[in-house]
């Protein structure tokens, strides 16, 4: 389970809309607290609701038959769930996992759907979220096969600081093992030469980001590829 410690915050989609656009957004917008382990989403079936996360994570995990799941993104206050429905397709391809409790705004996908095609700016800020999650997705793809566990580890850390807007988070090295596809062992290793560096400390699940910059450092490019596409969509 993932509690960060922090104040609740704005979704940033809904922020970036017009003042007079979210008005119209908000008559269909309800406040609902998502739970560590609820499943949002299945694949295969079909999207009900869409969510935009205020202080919550949710974790995209792909299913491999003989495999467990493996996470392929992560979505937080940046963004939104439920993207397929823009682009016309009613199911969901990945399952959508509660990673840290908090808030979120909901919408029924009839209710989305509407908006979605009256609203000139939700298309344009939904669109532009498509593409940012784009990028993490392959990114993530790509960081999965090619880099060390310690980097991704690092990485992992830094885009869930970021989304939950914290420093201190629990989180099991089990749960860790399944979002980065490793065995517990190689967290447990990886975390204990982030820890022997003095980038984090890790006791019991509680791990706190003590060295942001160093940890930055010990991650490798994909973090900061994707960090800078969100930034340069947002400009």
């Amino acid at each position: 389970m993932l509690v960060a410690y922090r104040v609740p915050v704005a979704n940033s989609l809904l922020a970036a809309l017009p003042r007079k656009g979210y008005q119209l957004l908000l008559a269909h917008l309800e406040p609902i607290a998502l739970t560590f382990g609820e499943v949002l989403y299945r694949p295969g079936e079909p999207i009900r609701h869409v969510y935009f996360p205020t202080d919550s994570l949710v974790s995209l995990l792909t299913l491999a038959e003989g495999h467990q799941a493996l996470e392929v993104g992560m979505v937080g206050r940046e963004g939104m769930l439920g993207i397929p429905l823009a682009l016309g397709v009613s199911d969901s391809p990945v399952r959508a996992l509660v990673l840290g409790s908090g808030m979120a705004l909901r919408m029924t996908s009839a209710h989305f759907h509407n908006e979605f095609q009256q609203s000139v700016p939700l298309q344009r800020e939904v669109y532009r979220y498509t593409y940012e999650l784009m990028v993490q997705l392959t990114q993530t793809a790509a960081c999965n096969r090619f880099h060390h566990v310690e980097a991704r580890l690092a990485r992992w850390l830094l885009m869930t600081r970021d989304r939950v807007q914290s420093n201190q988070f629990h989180l099991t090295q089990d749960l860790l093992g399944n979002m980065l596809g490793v065995r517990r062992v190689g967290v447990t290793k990886a975390a204990g030469a982030l820890r022997q560096r003095e980038l984090i400390s890790y006791n019991r699940g509680e791990i706190s980001i003590l060295d942001g910059g160093g940890l930055e450092a010990a991650a490798c490019q994909c973090y900061q590829i994707v960090k800078d596409m969100h930034e340069v969509a947002r400009a």
